[in-house]
């Protein structure tokens, strides 16, 4: 069976009629929110990111955790509140992720955070630099039911890979790939899907049919080549590709860059999904780094009061009136290609 079909197999199992009926609610409300203009509702999220660290061991250029240059503070997921949101949502959710910023694998109980998902019958998945895959640690995240790991390589050498992962050894990428892989056959598993990720900037750029290879040869099932966001673009980046297709922004006649999409007046993904930080501070989405549009915080409400408060409606509303006056919308992907 193909993998790709087998992931996709299993996401689909995990659905029921409760999971179902809510999906399309969501689905109605917000192609009801698109005509009206109204910030209507009538759902869940069948998705949200859950942060489980902001703690990073690399120094990537354009990652807040990497660049140190958060204003919120780093900090821990408990395992008390991850739960308690878990059990309110887990009749609706499907997609769990847990990433946001930091690397997942620096929390010390973050793979029985996956496992008590995993056991509500929620599809997980999570993103990681693969730098703490040992062989007891691979064995474990096979175990814990994850459903997706996402391993960020960009670079086929180690020259190439530190150039963005600051910090990274390539030789661990590796041996923490060959580690899962080992133990997904050890214990006949066909979970985690295990994709490579690619970030094309200029420095990789010519490495990427090398990726692919890699990853035939290393047993990797998918190869997910992902634009890369610059935060400050305007006036070019070293990091912005020379191959037009992998580069979210585009150079104008008077030598400035532009991010390539419209923005327009709505967005899927505040019908659709949430991000809740280590904190328990619900924001609108994963551009929201710094989490200045906070909604509240879970460990003051629960995440369905939350979900249909005043504020989140609000902000449902500046995004169906302008979001161009949203800041934090101006160097957004929704509506143009992520992954390549």
């Amino acid at each position: 069976m193909n993998n790709n079909f087998r992931d996709g197999i299993n996401y689909l199992v995990k659905w029921d009629i409760k999971k179902l009926v809510n999906a399309l609610k969501v689905v109605a409300s917000y192609l009801y929110a698109k005509i009206t203009r109204r910030p209507v509702h009538w759902g869940l999220p069948v998705s949200i990111s859950f942060e489980p660290t902001t703690s990073c061991n690399l120094r990537c250029p354009e990652c807040p955790s990497g660049l140190r240059s958060f204003t919120r503070p780093t900090g821990m997921l408990t395992g008390e509140l991850f739960k308690k949101t878990i059990d309110e949502l887990k009749d609706t959710l499907t997609y769990l992720l847990f990433y946001f910023q930091g690397e997942p694998f620096l929390h010390p109980q973050f793979l029985d955070l996956v496992k008590y998902a995993s056991q509500k019958g929620i599809y997980t998945a999570t993103s990681t630099n693969a730098h703490f895959l040992t062989d007891d640690v691979a064995k474990k995240t096979v175990q814990s039911g994850l459903d997706r790991l996402i391993i960020s390589i960009d670079g086929t050498t180690q020259e190439t890979y530190e150039s963005y992962r600051v910090g990274g050894k390539l030789e661990k990428v590796l041996a923490g790939t060959k580690n899962v892989v080992r133990w997904k056959k050890t214990l006949k598993s066909h979970t985690p899907h295990l994709i490579f990720q690619f970030l094309v900037v200029k420095p990789n750029e010519h490495q990427i049919e090398e990726v692919r290879a890699l990853a035939k040869t290393l047993g990797v099932d998918e190869v997910g080549l992902k634009t890369a966001q610059i935060y400050d673009y305007k006036h070019g980046s070293p990091l912005i590709p020379t191959i037009d297709r992998y580069a979210r922004y585009k150079l104008k006649k008077d030598g400035t860059y532009e991010v390539k999409n419209k923005l327009l007046n709505h967005c899927w993904k505040m019908w659709h999904s949430s991000v809740i930080t280590w904190d328990g501070k619900v924001v609108p989405c994963c551009f929201d780094k710094d989490a200045h549009h906070e909604m509240g915080s879970i460990k003051e409400q629960s995440f369905k009061e939350l979900w249909h408060s005043k504020p989140y409606d609000d902000f449902r509303a500046a995004i169906l009136k302008s979001r161009s006056e949203l800041e934090m919308c101006k160097n957004c992907t929704e509506g143009t290609r992520i992954w390549a």
